[in-house]
């Protein structure tokens, strides 16, 4: 069993493979103030719920693969696979690491590591060129080159933050359940908000993917958009450029770069 660890900003995914599927998956929130002994007791409490796992630490997991946009998650969990997992072949996505992927930007060692991961997630699954959507603590829009190339991509604030910055910045507004109204012109203040966010996203993923997709390729047609994220299912109804959608793209990502690299370990 391979344990992949996807840690955001706001949350944090964890998907446990057995061989290419996925078995299992947990969706926690991310606490940079969490120590290495309290992710360990988190972890033993869900994978032991688990009938293929055994009861003690580690039991069942064969290797570990972690990505991290938060420095200090990423140090305590390294401090995870040393103390709890020493025997378990472990990838950490940083510099260095295999992926298979050349990044062509200006500085390839600013790229968030999870962004990285999703277009080797793409380019196995899809080939290129393409675009991935993720939308997360930020929307990122991700471009592939037909040949396999990080080229480089969008970020824009995320779902749940601009929802945040209605409800702090507005006098008469406040925080929204994030959720489909009755119809694009709202009733209420409510499904006015929601409108905005749920249309308003989508206006801006057809926008700039199809900007993207001119620029990556002689007939965007060929740019396959592939869209993941925790907050994806809210847009995918409404984006007319959205070819698929793959919910735990990055953790497939983090299963092929493991493979990658665990014969060079």
């Amino acid at each position: 069993m391979l344990l992949t660890i996807d840690v955001g900003n706001t949350h944090t995914v964890l998907g446990l493979f057995d061989g290419e599927d996925i078995v299992e998956h947990w969706r926690i929130s991310t606490d940079a103030r969490r120590t290495a002994d309290e992710l360990a007791v988190l972890l033993q409490g869900l994978m032991g719920m688990h009938p293929l796992l055994g009861d003690e630490l580690g039991d069942g997991i064969d290797g570990i693969a972690i990505c991290a946009t938060v420095p200090s998650v990423l140090h305590e969990l390294r401090e995870v696979t040393r103390r709890y997992y020493g025997d378990v072949p472990a990838v950490l996505v940083e510099p260095g690491v295999k992926t298979g992927v050349p990044i062509l930007t200006d500085n390839p060692k600013e790229v968030g590591a999870d962004r990285i991961i999703n277009a080797v997630a793409a380019v196995e699954l899809y080939g290129g060129p393409a675009i991935v959507v993720d939308f997360g603590t930020a929307t990122t829009f991700d471009a592939v080159s037909a040949r396999g190339e990080y080229v480089g991509g969008v970020i824009a604030p995320g779902i749940e933050i601009s929802v945040e910055a209605l409800g702090v910045k507005g006098a008469q507004l406040r925080k929204i359940e994030v959720a489909r109204p009755r119809s694009v012109i709202g009733k209420n203040t409510v499904e006015a908000m929601q409108a905005g966010i749920v249309y308003g996203f989508a206006g801006q993923v057809d926008g700039v993917v199809g900007r993207m997709a001119r620029e990556l390729a002689d007939d965007p047609d060929d740019v396959t958009v592939i869209a993941t994220g925790g907050l994806a299912p809210m847009v995918l109804g409404e984006s007319s450029v959205i070819d698929e959608h793959e919910p735990w793209l990055t953790l497939v990502g983090l299963r092929l770069v493991y493979e990658r690299n665990v014969s060079r370990m």
